[in-house]
């Protein structure tokens, strides 16, 4: 059977365009996927709008996309544990499996190891897609291609939320509301949180975290002063929080976060912001506030993927607006400028519904 392969590709700033590209082969440890759909993430659009980010820079034509989900339709010769018919999620983080990073189960840091979508790797939105089989996990049948694409950003919440030591009757303050603030706090409340305060600058993005789990909502005005902020934080809690999770970035949340945690405390910090910042490093010093930081996930797809199949967590609560792959720079400009409402917005390469089961549609 002829196949055609079509994506978005990214050639430079505010420069995406989709076209035809080569049929991918899958190598021995790989398998050939027929992509489903595909999420936007944060990160896809900087790489739009700004050509890169940190060291990553775009320095020639990329295929974006890396919160996926897809069909195997032809595994390599050492593939062992999936076949021709699988739906899998694909984790786009992928170790070089030899150093002591990677052996020590902390891939995410490997420094040579890939990550899709990332400059100059090309990532997932295209009908057809190669990536290890160790890195697709097996999505079972109570599980939708939708929710597949989701394990990425909610890995990052089970990442962050590991790191930060989220128990049952934690008391967490969650800086941001955006997807990552948002499956931030599905995944606390799923490991027994026991209040959750949310923090951003629009209302409407705090009525969507207070649907999938927030206690309590706070709307910041711009430049509103920081111990105002702090007194505003601790009355909606009832206390400092014993955590807080930075979801932004920007130096005003990092700040804000340190200040508001408990002494003794543990403040992570997950967002990517500037390289440098003002903050009150001695104010953490003296109250032993712990700063950690989480980069991306290692090991949290497992964890992710039996939330949402036994029901712990619907990530789909996230999903606001569906477009097909040929209509992707439709998507992106509305991912862009954040527009209607636009939380995640999901890509769907394939007629939607099609490798969905029967009673989940």
């Amino acid at each position: 059977m002829q196949r055609n392969n079509y994506g978005a590709v990214i050639h430079g700033v505010e420069d995406m365009r989709m076209e035809q590209l080569p049929m991918p082969k899958p190598r021995d440890n790989e398998v050939l996927l027929e992509i489903d759909c595909v999420g936007i993430c944060g990160t896809d659009v900087h790489v739009l709008t700004h050509g890169g980010f940190g060291e990553y820079k775009l320095r020639k034509p990329m295929v974006i996309g890396h919160e996926a989900s897809g069909v195997v339709i032809e595994a390599g010769k050492l593939v062992k544990h999936l076949q021709v018919g699988d739906r899998v999620a694909i984790e786009p983080a992928i170790g070089c499996k030899r150093c002591d990073l990677c052996k020590a189960g902390r891939y995410n840091l490997c420094p040579d190891g890939i990550y899709s979508a990332t400059p100059p790797v090309h990532g997932s939105l295209q009908r057809y897609y190669t990536h290890p089989e160790d890195c697709c996990f097996k999505l079972p049948p109570s599980v939708t291609m939708e929710e597949g694409a989701l394990l990425e950003p909610l890995s990052v919440g089970v990442h962050s939320c590991r790191i930060a030591g989220v128990r049952l009757g934690s008391t967490v303050l969650v800086l941001g509301a955006g997807p990552i603030g948002l499956v931030t706090i599905l995944v606390a409340k799923a490991m027994g949180a026991g209040k959750i305060c949310v923090l951003d600058l629009v209302q409407s993005k705090l009525d969507l975290a207070k649907k999938v789990g927030a206690d309590v909502t706070l709307q910041v005005q711009p430049k509103e002063e920081e111990n105002n902020l702090v007194r505003k934080i601790h009355e909606a809690l009832g206390t400092a929080p014993d955590i807080s999770i930075e979801c932004t970035g920007s130096q005003t949340c990092v700040r804000l976060g340190i200040l508001a945690t408990a002494i003794g405390g543990v403040m992570t910090m997950v967002g990517i912001g500037s390289r440098d910042m003002n903050l009150p490093i001695t104010v953490a010093l003296v109250r032993e506030v712990n700063i950690l930081s989480a980069f991306r996930y290692a090991n949290a797809y497992p964890v992710a993927l039996t939330m949402v199949a036994n029901g712990t967590i619907d990530a789909t609560r996230l999903i606001t607006h569906h477009y097909d792959l040929q209509d992707s720079l439709k998507a992106f400009e509305l991912a862009r400028l954040g527009l209607d409402g636009a939380v995640k917005i999901m890509i769907h390469c394939q007629p939607r519904n099609k490798n969905n089961p029967a009673r989940k549609l």
